[in-house]
């Protein structure tokens, strides 16, 4: 009965964790933006997205490392669905926005073109060495990309430069508690999971792919609230195209070289990843606004892809 308490009082220490350390990471990266006079939606996508997606990365790579491939494909590819289809949907249903066209256009055509890219590197059954370097290389632009566009637009800074290591330190221990929460939440969750007699599909489904995205849901969600919706949606695209391009090709290279790719993978995951990609982007391009309508749709796409999952 005390070992069952535990589980409990540590998976709701995750979330005391996460929101808290949500809130820190989102005002720290904030500030960074606008003392450095990088747009928000530059960090968003690089530096918050790099430190959000710390707990895919682990629990991919960490899963490649114990021969459990199917879990670090699927917890990468899901991810993003996750990321797109409950997160970003969600944000928008909530707080709708304008688009940031031209970012919008980079960022979100190049999460696009990886979920085809990595659809087509993955059709023999398995992603391979050469595959894995040709993801590593858009990952590569994606990063020269974010460095070039904060060098030429940088705007005039109002923020007090005063507070430098006071917003160090609360990035850094925001950051920290975002990646050490969601692992007790996943861990303990799992576990409470297997004690309540839900199958280990369902736990792979809900626990370990959202569960792992709970530091871009809780990153996304206080953004919104303090009115940064440009960092939310940077942090999401940047997410995901770190999840399509960095994190599956170290999997594969971890592995020996050839991550073996299942059909589900191949024939569910990763379709209905590309159409909610394009679903998220192409809309907000072409009129300029996240809508309510979108997120909707994404949503219902999101829940009816669960539901074929678990039957």
């Amino acid at each position: 009965m005390s070992e069952t308490l535990l589980f409990y009082l540590l998976f709701i220490f995750g979330i005391i964790l996460i929101v808290k350390g949500g809130d820190m990471f989102v005002d720290a990266a904030s500030w960074i933006a606008t003392v450095s006079g990088i747009p928000k939606f530059i960090i968003g996508a690089t530096i918050v997205s790099i430190a959000t997606t710390l707990p895919e990365l682990l629990v991919s790579v960490f899963a490649s490392l114990e021969g459990k491939v199917d879990m670090a494909v699927g917890n990468a590819v899901g991810s993003v669905t996750a990321n797109i289809a409950l997160i970003l949907a969600t944000s928008i249903i909530f707080l709708p926005c304008n688009a940031d066209r031209k970012n919008l256009f980079i960022k979100g055509g190049i999460m696009i073109f990886s979920s085809a890219l990595l659809i087509c590197l993955s059709i023999s059954g398995a992603l391979n060495f050469y595959s894995s370097f040709v993801l590593l290389f858009l990952f590569a632009l994606f990063i020269f990309e974010n460095i070039k566009a904060a060098g030429n637009d940088k705007t005039k800074s109002y923020a007090d430069k005063g507070n430098v290591s006071t917003n160090v330190i609360k990035f850094i221990v925001g950051a920290a508690g975002i990646v050490f929460g969601a692992d007790l939440l996943v861990d303990n969750g799992s576990t409470i999971a297997c004690m309540l007699g839900v199958s280990e599909s369902i736990i792979g489904v809900t626990v370990i792919a959202i569960g792992t995205s709970l530091p871009e849901l809780v990153t996304s969600i206080t953004a919104i609230v303090k009115k940064e919706s440009s960092l939310s949606i940077g942090n999401i695209l940047g997410a995901n195209i770190i999840d399509l391009t960095l994190i599956l090709p170290l999997c594969s290279l971890v592995y020996g070289g050839s991550l073996p790719v299942s059909r589900q993978s191949l024939l569910i995951d990763m379709p209905v990843c590309l159409v909610v990609s394009a679903i998220a982007i192409i809309p907000a391009l072409l009129s300029g606004k996240f809508k309510r309508t979108t997120g909707f749709i994404l949503l219902f796409i999101y829940l009816v892809y669960l539901s074929i999952l678990c039957l």
